[in-house]
This record gives C-alpha cells, sequence and structure tokens, in this order.
C-alpha cells in the first residue's frame, strides 16, 4: 500500500513567516503524528519589490502582494494549505480558496521602538517613553499608512518617513540612522520571533541590535490594522482531507474577531495597506468591534457590539457607518 503523500505547507521566507509556519507545522505534527508535513517556501512579489512604497495605497501595486503566489501554488495542486500573516491576507480570495483557520491570536497591539538615550550618542530617550515624550518634530519611520495617520493624529508635529524589511532590519535602521527616532512594530511579530520586551524596557533576543527601547502602544492611542495578530490558514475549497487538519488548527473566537474585522475592511473597499483600523473582543455571548477610518484627510472613529453569530454583519455595518 503506497505511503499517504506528505502534506505541503507553503509559506514566505522571512524569519517571521518562517517562524509562524514551523510553529503550524508543529501544531499538524502533534495533532495529527500518523501524517507528514513539509514547509515549501515560496517568495511572493511583496518579497520582490523591495523598494516599492508601501506607505500610500499604490494602484500600480497588485493585490495580494505577500499572498499570491502561495495561493497560485495551492491552485495548481502544488501545496495543501497556506500559512499567512492575516493582515496580509486580501478580504476578496481566489475562486476555489477559503479561510479555513485561524489559530488563537497574539496580542493586537503595535510597538514603539526607539534608541536608548542612555547608550546612544545619536540621542535617544528614556525607558517607558511615550509618542507625548518625542520632542516637536520628531521622525518616526513607517511604511504602514493607518500607522502613519494614527501617529499624525496623536502628534501632528511628527516627521513620518518609510522603513522597509523585516523586523530585526528595521530595529537596525533605527540605531544606525541619526535622522530616524523611532519604528513602530506589531508586537505579536515581536513575539513570534521569541525577542522579549524586559520590564526595564529593552528588548533582547537573536538578531535584536543593542540600544533600543520599547514601549507597547495601548489601543486607545492606535487600533491596529485588521487581523493584526492573528495567522490566517488559506486552503482548497472543498478539499476534506484538508479540512479536518484545519478544525484542529483554529480557535473559534479569534475566527469570529477577525471575520468581524475583516468585513469591515471589506465594507471599507480597501487592502492591508488602507488607512484604517480594527479590533473585535469577545465577552459572552456578543462580539465588539472599535474601528477608526483616516480616509478623505478626516478621522472617523465607531464602536458597536452584536450576538457572536452575527460578526459578519457587525463589521458591515460599521463600514456603513465610517463611509
Amino acid at each position: 500500500m503506497a505511503a499517504e503523500k506528505p502534506i505541503i505547507i507553503c509559506t514566505r521566507g522571512s524569519a517571521l513567516a518562517l517562524a509562524q509556519s514551523n510553529m503550524i507545522a508543529a501544531q499538524c505534527r502533534a495533532a495529527f503524528p500518523k501524517l507528514q508535513f513539509e514547509l515549501k517556501i515560496i517568495k511572493t512579489t511583496g518579497d520582490k519589490l523591495q523598494k516599492a512604497s508601501m506607505a500610500k495605497t499604490d494602484p500600480s501595486l497588485p493585490k495580494g502582494l505577500f499572498t499570491k503566489e502561495l495561493e497560485v501554488a495551492m491552485l495548481k495542486g502544488l501545496a495543501d494549505l497556506a500559512v499567512h500573516s492575516l493582515k496580509d491576507l486580501p478580504t476578496e480570495l481566489p475562486e476555489g480558496l477559503i479561510l479555513a483557520a485561524t489559530p488563537k491570536r497574539e496580542d493586537v497591539r503595535d510597538v514603539l521602538i526607539y534608541r536608548d538615550g542612555r547608550k546612544s550618542a545619536k540621542g535617544g530617550f528614556k525607558p517607558h517613553a511615550t509618542l507625548k515624550d518625542f520632542p516637536t518634530g520628531a521622525t518616526i519611520a513607517t511604511s504602514s499608512t493607518r500607522r502613519k495617520m494614527s501617529l499624525l493624529d496623536a502628534r501632528p508635529d511628527l516627521k513620518i518617513v518609510e522603513i522597509r524589511g523585516n523586523v530585526a532590519t528595521r530595529m537596525q535602521k533605527v540605531v544606525d540612522n541619526a535622522d530616524v527616532d523611532a519604528t513602530v512594530l506589531a508586537l505579536a511579530g515581536i513575539t513570534r520571533l521569541k525577542f522579549k520586551i524586559k520590564a526595564n524596557g529593552t528588548i533582547i533576543g537573536e538578531g535584536v541590535p543593542d540600544g533600543l527601547l520599547a514601549s507597547v502602544i495601548e489601543l486607545d492611542d492606535m487600533l491596529p490594522c485588521v487581523g493584526q495578530g492573528a495567522i490566517g490558514i488559506e486552503t482548497r475549497a472543498g478539499d476534506e482531507r484538508i479540512a479536518k487538519i484545519c478544525a484542529r488548527l483554529n480557535h473559534a473566537d479569534t475566527f469570529n474577531c477577525v471575520t468581524a474585522e475583516r468585513a469591515f475592511l471589506r465594507g471599507m473597499g480597501g487592502g492591508c495597506q488602507s488607512p484604517v483600523g480594527a479590533h473585535a473582543e469577545i465577552t459572552g455571548t456578543k462580539i465588539s468591534l472599535r474601528a477608526v477610518s483616516f480616509r478623505d484627510d478626516s478621522v472617523k472613529r465607531g464602536s458597536a457590539k452584536r450576538p457572536v453569530a452575527e460578526a459578519a454583519l457587525l463589521g458591515e455595518a460599521m463600514a456603513a457607518e465610517l463611509k
């Protein structure tokens, strides 16, 4: 009797993508010890366009910058499931593919990364600094439109510049560039790379440059992008073998929360670089959604609550309110 074919998990090749995919593969092997799981690394358009601007919605950039090639591999039968940072996954998926599972979400908040003033000759700041502690005209680097608009909403005097690269690269750029005072990263990414923010504000971990401090930005000051902190498992529709695996990987509360957030983003007509933020939470039988839109040079905020079963309707209603 022929051995069952290994299940192919496709992923990008960045440090964070590999950390997430290895985590999912480990969960799969633990839940299904008799099955074989292999990783397949695929380079995406977003990986190739390292010099493209990500700080604005550029119509010349294709949709699914970090997902399209993985999806093509699944549709061609070269892979069985794809592991994404859910924030990168478009709300409209190609025909034949579905978002099948979301494991339990990490902390959704963003983190301010800046030079340690006690260790840097280039200038820096004290431990546990917030945006209020930065001087007038301070420069913060980010490739996210949402983060840019959130920062300027809190501090219109700030200078925002673009930055590209993986997590460690962006940290190193803050250390090396005296013209950049800080950057903003997702706490989930830092955590999954096994970096740790100590009680004194320093960051430790393999590849973390010396001389940096970190402060977590609270949700009242910056709402995350849709799906931030969540991993999305994308598969072929109707693949019963893979559906059974995804059922074991899925965390229902996370799936319902991102369903509301993604319905909001879909209703706003935007992609992962849209200047909107949203965060859903479940308490008992209710799901609540907070959202912000920075579209059309205006700031609109909203919050609402519905039964969990109406997660998608909640997101759609919020989009209709903030459009």
